[in-house]
């Protein structure tokens, strides 16, 4: 039983098989199986405080700061009181536990939105409105269309003829086309009999619940008969019903179990690699802390042992102490408070406060604003700001991604004319913009009101008659296999499997050729106002060999027609000979088309003798009924018809980017930035989306393909590759190669290696799944690092999330992933950084990421802008942070060996109070809030400035020890300058100055003046603000001194305020100043002098960077003209069909038509009336 929400007793088995029985709940209890509530969140209210301070208590400084709050509550040792760290330390653990409250509670409400979502369950022989989250294995659900799928279920029966149900995956692998499940003979007969559907009690077994989109076995055991399940009986959660009015199936997997959730990956608390790095610095200074509390308690002992023990009436031994070694060792712990500012707490409090305002800039910036959807940028997290500067690897989503999931048709060839440019009067052309003039489809009753061609030529060609024009529509037309819906007269809906085919057939309906209705044995299209229905004779069916599909149609005057389209490289082998000058002009319009990225095929035609295709049509139906080789046999009779086609012309199709992809790309590139795009989509679409948005170009000198069917052949392919790239890296010699052979090496990080060119990848989901095993997932990662881009296709939500985890095992890298569906949750979460699109799949994405936004080209701001500013402010605050601490604790150390180890502090109590918390945390604060090398502009425009950052150079283990020999150095200074100037030293009336109140104000004034000057060298970008807090500081500094060493204060408060008189005593003494301008300059001058020398002698890429940015300020260069992103590429076919395999089939058996009259002999539209008829 569930206590507290944690579950106590005895553990439950793996499952290893699913057996249940439907509408039977008591059966299926018994084996306890999840229902259908899902938790993304981390707490409940029970939990919350437990796990979140054992979270937060991982932090070694705050269990270091427990630690010291225990021994201040020791009188023995205790020098300072209990609340200075008690106080400090409950804020921290407070901010940080709301922030994670407020993060978890909007996990909470997202889990609760999905859960309480209705449905229609099946209970008693009645349809029960229901929640999700109540839903069990075995129950008998309704659904209907473009509702979400609840659960995972076998479908039982739908209103679509012999069961079929269209479903749209976008939410699992990305894709928006339609997908067609069927359900089994023996259950589609129940329909929507809720009695039938009640008394079904069929037994399903089947495997257990895995993450594998894509394959499912099982039985169901019906009447004493077995019946083979598979993955086309399986709607899963995640998916949406499209075009189906309703459907029945029986759930299967629930909640947690099924595979969308198998494939989301646990939320994992995030730490940026400064949080790690700063828990070992911790560890560092603790080590070094306990060092000089070790040296001064043996120095107490001895002093005690040597001098004290003779000065006990003088200087008594405090009660309880009997011997030196005893009060060595309580100055031991003594020292470990007064030293413990190494480490303070404000630290900390600090960072969050920072980490909190550069989140506010990323919320409230403009230029990362959306207006189209009131979209704007949200830090989601507010702990992981400064990594967005340090990201080596981005893997990106492709579909609503880096494209709008918009096919458009954008160009087109027909015999040998190319159409879709705009040419001024000059005859020059001119670049497409929102004002340019479209064509006006109006007099096309029937057309797409969404769809825009700018190009007026070709809808004149079509208006002229022109008989090739003509037939180029009409093929488009007709070779598809998209199906029409039309709820309400003129107002059509295509249903495309393949978004390609659907933006062709809607250009053929706007240009005059509307495809109407079709029947498994005819085609209705409205040419030119005149219905015609042609004779559906034959499907060719695609297959990835092929890359091609064909229809054979009889038109209404009794012509037979073989109508084709596909790739490119294929069609041009079977042109007839006579197409040879028409070829070559088609030849160029394709380069032009796939030198803009966009998306190519052939369309050809070719008249066929009735004879012939007779005894043709004998031989198709022989073959596509054999028992053996049917795939061959209709392999080669397709090949036979498919020869000596007459070429008609080329589609172009634009898969629409989101606005500024390219751009964004090449400068994230530039910023030496990995980018890998993770996709479910088809490979062609894959890769033609890299060559569309710049990653993938001619310029390579390779693109690997690694498409193997064993984990040899994946081998071998990646091997080669790499061979290809470096071929040092087979030498026994190589460093890789030498790590690994030796097992005693523990680090797995693979240094960095170089390939002799630039190179791409490109491998497939079958073949990554072999990759992702055993010893090929480090030939994967050596392969694919070397590479400039690499493209993952049909891979699962959970290989996105292996293939993020592999970088993160082998690369010393920050690694962001960025994604807008539920498909890429698993891959978000896993990701150092997550950032989610708010885009067309939903919010899922959103709900599981760290950032988001709502295009993908805001990322490059977010990353050289914010990412980088966060990164350069925590670490100057750091360096800062721990200079000023080290040369403020460490002065007490050097006066510890003048005052007999006695653990007396060197500065007045109130100053050690108030160091970190008033005079030192503005200035500090306001540099890391406001700070900028450079301004944003020249952030994007330089984006080597990136550089550092993942080198990791601002801020790291030799930066920190440069700190503390930087902080020694200042600590002595500090110290000696103030002793020496005090040392015998008479004022200018001859009275003594050389008291403990006035070396202690003197060499406090010295410290907050260094480490001031200090902060203004630091500080590049001068804000107002800058200035009030520093001049403020130092102002409130001597304020407060002046105020609390005064006659009035010591009166009131003796016991609190002893230094009466000092300030006015000391500071009106010009020897004073002298003593403070040299420790300023002493202090000041080496850092001075050697960032000069640094910035002369070795500059780093950010000094030539900025060296050139100053001269460019100087002379600003003019505006650069707006030139197209164009490039140049050999021809390549972007043709996606997208349509499963055997679709045509499906088509022509009519199974997935409903029984209804052809559009034709209704009467209800005359299109070939007068009005209607284009003259």
């Amino acid at each position: 039983m569930p206590l507290f929400g944690l579950k106590f007793g005895k553990k439950k088995l793996k499952e290893e098989e699913r057996h249940l029985q439907a509408n039977n709940r008591d059966f299926n209890l018994e084996f306890e199986y999840a229902n259908n509530s899902i938790k993304t969140s981390k707490y409940n209210f029970f939990t919350f405080l437990p796990l979140n301070l054992f979270e937060q208590f991982q932090r070694i400084a705050n269990a270091y700061f427990l630690f010291l709050l225990i021994l201040q509550l020791i009188p023995e040792v205790s020098s300072l009181s209990w609340f200075t760290t008690v106080v400090p330390l409950v804020l921290v653990l407070t901010v940080s536990g709301v922030k994670d409250a407020i993060d978890d509670f909007n996990r909470h409400k997202s889990d609760n939105h999905v859960n309480n979502r209705p449905v229609q369950v099946l209970i008693n022989g009645r349809l029960k409105d229901d929640k999700w989250m109540n839903i069990q294995v075995g129950d008998i659900i309704k659904l209907e269309n473009n509702n979400f799928v609840t659960a995972d279920l076998l479908l039982l029966s739908s209103s679509e003829p012999h069961s079929l149900t269209y479903i749209e995956t976008a939410e699992l692998d990305g894709e928006t086309n339609l997908k067609v499940k069927q359900a089994l003979t023996v259950t589609a007969e129940l329909g929507e009999d809720l009695q039938k559907l009640t008394d079904f009690n069929g037994e399903v077994k089947c495997e257990a619940p895995n993450n594998k989109l894509d394959k499912f076995t099982g039985t169901l055991t019906l009447h004493g008969e077995k019946f083979a399940l598979d993955n086309e009986k399986m709607l899963l959660r995640g998916c949406t019903i499209r075009n189906t009015e309703w459907c029945f199936g029986l759930v299967i997997y629930a909640g947690p179990d099924t595979k969308l959730m198998q494939n989301c990956g646990k939320t994992t608390f995030k730490r940026t690699s400064i949080d790690r790095l700063m828990n070992v610095l911790v560890l560092v200074i603790f080590a070094f802390l306990a060092l000089m509390c070790f040296i001064l308690a043996i120095g107490n002992g001895i002093w005690e042992y040597d001098k004290g023990y003779y000065f006990q009436v003088y200087l008594p031994w405090a009660e309880g102490v009997d011997s030196a070694p005893y009060s060595g060792f309580l100055m031991f712990w003594s020292y470990v408070i007064i030293l413990n500012t190494v480490v303070p707490i404000s630290l900390y409090v600090s960072v969050e406060i920072i980490r909190l305002g550069n989140s506010f800039y990323i919320d409230w910036d403009r230029k990362m604003y959306y207006p189209l959807n009131d979209t704007p940028a949200q830090a989601r997290t507010t702990t992981l700001n400064e990594e967005l500067g340090q990201i080596k690897y981005i893997f990106s989503d492709k579909t609503g991604t880096l494209t709008q999931n918009i096919m458009a048709f954008n160009k087109c060839s027909i015999n040998g004319k190319s159409y879709g440019d705009v040419y001024d009067m000059a005859g020059q052309r001119t670049e497409i913009t929102e004002h340019t003039e479209k064509v006006d489809f109006s007099y096309n009753q029937l057309a797409d009101p969404k769809f825009v061609f700018y190009d007026h030529s070709l809808v004149e060609a079509v208006k002229l008659d022109n008989a090739a024009t003509h037939r180029f529509f009409r093929l488009l037309s007709l070779c598809h296999t998209v199906m029409p819906e039309e709820k309400e007269e003129g107002n059509l809906v295509y249903q495309a499997q393949s978004p390609d085919e659907g933006a062709l057939v809607t250009a053929a309906r706007n240009f005059g050729f509307v495809f109407r209705a079709r029947t498994p044995e005819t085609i209705t299209v409205v040419e030119m106002g005149e219905t015609k229905v042609y004779e559906l004779l034959a499907i060719l069916d695609f297959n990835n060999v092929r890359k091609r599909m064909s229809v054979i149609v009889r038109s209404p005057e009794g012509d037979l027609t073989l109508y084709c389209k596909g790739a490119d490289t294929i069609i041009y082998e079977l042109l007839d000979s006579s197409c040879g000058p028409l070829k070559e002009e088609t030849m160029e319009h394709l380069n032009e088309f796939a030198g803009e990225g966009l998306r190519t095929l052939v369309v050809a035609y070719k008249n066929l003798q009735e004879d012939y295709f007779e005894e043709w049509h004998k031989r198709h139906h022989e073959a596509s009924t054999a028992l053996d080789g049917r795939e061959e046999k209709l392999s080669e009779l397709y090949e036979e018809i498919e020869k000596d086609l007459m070429l008609l012309g080329a589609t172009a199709i634009e898969d629409k980017l989101q606005d500024g992809v390219p751009q964004t790309i090449e400068t994230l590139t530039k910023a030496h930035i990995k980018i890998w795009v993770l996709t479910g989509d088809k490979q062609e679409t894959a890769v033609n989306i890299g060559y569309s948005c710049n990653m993938l170009h001619d310029d390579m000198k390779d693109v690997f393909i690694i498409e193997g069917n064993s984990s040899e052949d994946v081998l071998d392919e990646l091997r080669t590759a790499r061979k290809k790239m470096n071929p040092d890296s087979f030498l026994d010699s190589d460093e890789i190669n030498i790590k690994f052979i030796n097992p005693s090496t523990k680090s797995r990080i693979l240094p960095e290696e170089q390939a002799n060119g630039v190179y791409g990848l490109v491998i497939n989901g079958h073949s990554l799944a072999y990759a992702l095993e055993g010893n090929l997932e480090l030939e994967l990662v050596r392969t694919a690092s070397m590479c400039k881009v690499v493209i993952c296709c049909r891979v699962t939500p959970l290989q996105k999330a292996q293939v993020v985890e592999l970088v993160k095992k082998y690369k010393k890298a920050v690694t962001l992933a960025i994604g807008d569906g539920a498909n890429d949750v698993s891959m978000i979460k896993t990701a150092h950084i997550g950032v989610g699109i708010s885009g067309q799949e939903g919010m899922q994405a959103v709900l599981s990421s760290d950032f988001s936004f709502a295009q993908f080209r805001y990322l490059q701001r977010l990353l050289l802008v914010h990412g980088r500013w966060s990164y350069i402010r925590m670490c100057k605050f750091l360096r800062y942070f721990f200079y000023k601490n080290f040369a403020f604790t460490l002065v007490h150390f050097w006066y510890g060996f003048f005052s007999g180890f006695s653990a007396q502090t060197v500065y007045d109590q109130w100053f050690i109070t108030l160091y970190n918390l008033v005079y030192t945390s503005l200035p500090v604060l306001g540099m890391s809030l406001f700070d900028q090398d450079v301004d944003d502009r020249w952030s994007m425009q330089f984006p080597h400035l990136y550089e550092p950052g993942q080198q990791n150079l601002y801020f790291n283990k030799i930066e920190f020890v440069k700190c503390v020999l930087h902080g020694i150095y200042s600590s002595l200074i500090l110290f000696f300058i103030p002793y020496g100037a005090m040392y015998d030293t008479v004022r200018s009336d001859g009275k003594a100055i050389a008291d403990y109140q006035s070396f202690a104000l003197m060499a406090q004034t010295c410290l907050l003046i260094v480490v001031s000057v200090q902060i203004g060298l630091d500080t590049a970008y001068w804000t107002a603000v800058n200035q009030f807090f520093i001049w403020g500081s130092l102002s409130v500094y001597f304020a407060i001194i002046f105020t609390m060493y005064s006659d009035g204060m010591y009166l009131i408060f003796a016991a609190s305020f002893p230094f009466v008189g000092a300030a006015r005593n000391t500071l009106n003494q010009p020897s004073v100043w002298l003593a403070i301008f040299l420790s300023i300059t002493l202090c000041v001058l080496p850092v001075i002098g050697g960032r000069f020398l640094k910035a002369q002698l070795m500059p780093t890429v950010s000094d030539k960077v900025l060296r050139k940015i100053r001269e460019a300020k100087k002379r600003p260069p003019p505006p650069l003209p707006k030139t197209r992103l164009r490039r140049t590429s050999t021809r390549r076919s972007g043709y996606a069909f997208s349509h499963q395999h055997g679709f045509g089939a499906l088509i022509m058996s009519g199974r997935n038509m409903r029984p209804k009259l052809p559009f034709t002999t209704t009467g209800t539209f005359s299109p070939n009336s007068e009005k209607n008829r284009h003259k």
